[in-house]
């Protein structure tokens, strides 16, 4: 099978999950490694105010959390760090790390996983939900109907 030379959509049309019932998290599947067969995902973050992430560490794989809006803190082993638009943060395997929005607004950040690690398919099995005004609003996003999903192969 060969696959797609690229893949153009709209970020609003992409399916929205919550991993479990009463989660204060939900992520917007930007590239799904299920239907993209890609090594990676990248979601959408969004932290619900005073959400946070469960203390974790990743066998192999590296993630990077890109802060576009809100205010929170990152727990790293030991260190508690302040994060805010413009923080990247990279996370190597192998050590304990959460997120948690300390601010007053919704907390939303751009995580990619790579390797996967299985990731996608906990997001996927969750719970669907959506954007709401408030998410548009912030991120500047219209919702686009007519946008689909375009591949194509050389």
């Amino acid at each position: 099978m060969t696959l797609p030379v690229f893949t153009h959509l709209h970020a609003s049309n992409c399916p929205v999950f919550r991993i479990g019932a009463g989660e204060t998290n939900k992520f917007v599947v930007l590239v799904d490694p299920l239907i993209e067969q890609t090594g990676f995902i990248m979601v959408l973050e969004i932290f619900d105010v005073g959400g946070f992430t469960p203390p974790n560490q990743h066998r192999a794989a590296e993630e990077v959390f890109v802060v576009l809006h809100g205010q929170g803190q990152a727990c790293v082993g030991e260190e508690m760090l302040n994060i805010q638009p413009g923080t990247v943060l990279l996370l190597r395997p192998g050590h304990a790390h959460a997120v948690r929005n300390t601010g007053q607004t919704r907390l939303y950040c751009l995580t990619t996983m790579v390797p996967d690690e299985d990731f996608a398919m906990l997001i996927t099995n969750g719970i669907k939900d959506v954007l709401d005004e408030q998410d548009h609003a912030v991120l500047g996003w219209t919702s686009s109907p007519g946008s689909h999903q375009i591949s194509s192969s050389e």
